[in-house]
């Protein structure tokens, strides 16, 4: 068994679907960041079978947890004050999300208008489908175009 050390103070994704924490990673720009961020790809789970894990040493306000929640609402985050776990958030689907997808429809304000945001409302809990805010395109979750 491999041994990662315990964070004091920050959080931690768990749950991610195995072999996607890189692409969390890197969409998440957590490469930018300048803390301490281990990475556990495969660690055996009772739940998942396999599972990705992320472990950051920061503040919980270098990441946005309403994107995370769009890009798998299966990931759970768990905060660490101390050593000791004090929380254990579940993510949902965001009701809505500006500047991660962008519209496709090339008939939408956002094409002609450049410093628009780029809106989408969850429109389908079910499927996860969020439409333009503007002009009612329609596009599926972030997940399934992130590569592993």
């Amino acid at each position: 068994m491999i041994n990662v050390d315990q964070i004091n103070n920050g959080f931690v994704l768990d749950h991610i679907q195995a072999g996607r924490a890189m692409a969390i990673y890197h969409y998440l720009e957590l490469d930018k960041l300048d803390c301490q961020i281990a990475i556990i790809k495969n660690a055996r789970s009772s739940k998942m079978g396999k599972k990705d894990i992320i472990k950051v040493e920061g503040s919980l306000d270098i990441v946005d947890f309403d994107i995370i929640g769009f890009i798998d609402h299966n990931i759970t985050v768990d905060i660490i004050k101390d050593g000791v776990l004090v929380e254990k958030r579940e993510l949902k689907l965001p009701e809505k999300i500006t500047n991660v997808l962008h519209c496709n429809n090339p008939r939408c304000i956002t094409s002609i208008e450049k410093e628009l945001p780029h809106i989408f409302v969850l429109t389908d809990k079910k499927n996860g489908l969020y439409s333009c805010q503007y002009c009612e395109e329609k596009q599926g979750r972030l997940w399934e175009k992130i590569k592993k």
